[in-house]
């Protein structure tokens, strides 16, 4: 388990932070929207699973000839079809929650993440209230899960 989970948490730290974002909101007030417009979503656009079975796959014989000469038939064989599960409903599910929050004053940003010489000059803490933005701003994510957003310059 800690093999993926431990690249996925670097990958995270050097990821673009993808919020909504409300000038003044407090992260707490952010978090708690985000959750009720993804619950309205959820009631408004339900899971819908779907299962299909796609096809099974004819791989053709093949010659198979090494070096010195000497060949061998590969017989052809099927392969299997896969099952796949989707959710034809999700797409809508996720513009139904991103207008719930758009409707509360939020707007979708990607905050770049901080240089390394913008993480070691910033006092280690968490962002508690959404700040304005400039070109300059930058993220430094926290190993707890929060964040700190940095308007460096």
């Amino acid at each position: 388990m800690y093999k993926i989970v431990l690249p996925f948490l670097l990958f995270a730290a050097c990821a673009p932070l993808q919020t909504n974002y409300k000038v003044g909101a407090s992260v707490t007030q952010l978090n708690r929207d985000q959750t009720q417009c993804d619950v309205r979503a959820e009631r408004d656009v339900p899971t819908r699973l779907q299962v299909r079975r796609l096809p099974p796959e004819f791989v053709p014989a093949r010659k198979v000839c090494r070096k010195n000469g000497k060949c061998r038939i590969i017989e052809g064989y099927w392969m299997p079809g896969e099952t796949v599960t989707y959710d034809p409903n999700r797409n809508l599910r996720a513009r139904v929650a991103q207008q719930c929050m758009a409707d509360r004053g939020y707007a979708p940003v990607s905050i770049p993440v901080c240089s390394d010489a913008v993480r070691a000059a910033a006092p280690a803490r968490a962002t508690t209230r959404l700040p304005r933005l400039t070109d300059n701003s930058c993220v430094i994510r926290n190993r707890d899960g929060s964040f700190q957003i940095v308007n460096a310059g």
